[in-house]
């Protein structure tokens, strides 16, 4: 049996982001998800669901297909709601959106450029952040852990990174999949000296286990870690394989208190996909 589902896919920092537009009950995600992501179907590194929000002050919910909080997903729907509602070109707004995987309200800045929309958007501030060291795979490995309500991420500076630090960020992300309970897991190889990062991220929930070409949550998490290893307020450039996405994080007597990223969208599809509903993927690693 084939379903239709009325799709949007969306470019924040070559981070491919589905939006489906079409009502499906949340035991339908992930396979539908699975679908859509896949190599053979529309392809992308992650799907989200708007809903009508029952918060009046928020214009949409999005929910991730993992039950996840994602920022680059934030801009996409920002961006395609922008769009809309017809938004000209230099137009500016403001848009709320009620968010799986966070219970605050993601305030969205959206401009209109020629062929795409500057976004600047709100996220989540870390409940903690710590510095631990780890023996994993027979090597000592420091890392930070920040952590929030429902995803942790964890911060690894490299250099030089290789295919063997890769393979043992992947088991990392796995294990801390299984023993934390977390709706998404992130590992952030960060490289100080040319402010590179290298995100891979885990959802559980789907088995999906990608290294993203941009990451706005994660560009927010190494943000924080940067404003909480130099006690100040951080403005900082975050480059990716997809690109640089632009990270702020406040800092005071109690710690980072907001954070904000900034980075580009464009809407790149828009149309009808079909998907088997009698089939059940599974989402396996992805290199990207």
């Amino acid at each position: 049996m084939k379903q239709e589902i009325d799709f949007i896919k969306c470019n924040p920092t070559q981070n491919m982001t589905i939006l489906v537009r079409t009502d499906h009950a949340a035991e339908h995600y992930s396979g539908i998800a699975s679908s859509l992501m896949s190599y053979d179907h529309v392809y992308a590194e992650q799907v989200g669901f708007i809903k009508r929000s029952r918060r009046q002050e928020a214009a949409a919910r999005l929910e991730m297909a993992g039950g996840e909080f994602c920022g680059n997903a934030c801009m996409a729907l920002a961006a395609h709601m922008a769009s809309e509602i017809g938004l000209e070109k230099q137009g500016s707004m403001k848009i709320k959106l009620d968010v799986s995987g966070t219970d605050d309200l993601i305030v969205c800045h959206v401009k209109r450029q020629e062929h795409r929309y500057d976004c600047r958007v709100t996220m989540p501030v870390p409940q903690q952040i710590e510095r631990r060291m780890i023996t994993f795979e027979a090597m000592e490995l420091e890392m930070v852990i920040v952590r929030y309500a429902e995803f942790i991420h964890i911060v690894i500076e490299v250099q030089d990174l290789d295919d063997l630090m890769k393979q043992r960020a992947q088991h990392l992300a796995r294990l801390l999949g299984i023993t934390m309970g977390d709706t998404m897991i992130g590992i952030l190889l960060y490289d100080p000296v040319t402010k590179e990062m290298t995100p891979l991220i885990y959802v559980p929930k789907l088995d999906s286990l990608i290294w993203e070409r941009g990451c706005g949550s994660g560009t927010a998490s190494v943000g924080a870690y940067l404003a909480w290893h130099r006690q100040s307020e951080v403005t900082q450039s975050i480059k990716q394989p997809g690109g640089a996405i632009m990270v702020t994080a406040q800092w005071n007597a109690e710690g980072v208190n907001d954070i904000t990223i900034e980075g580009t969208v464009e809407i790149v599809a828009c149309g009808t996909a079909f998907i088997d509903t009698s089939l059940e993927q599974s989402r396996s690693i992805v290199e990207v």
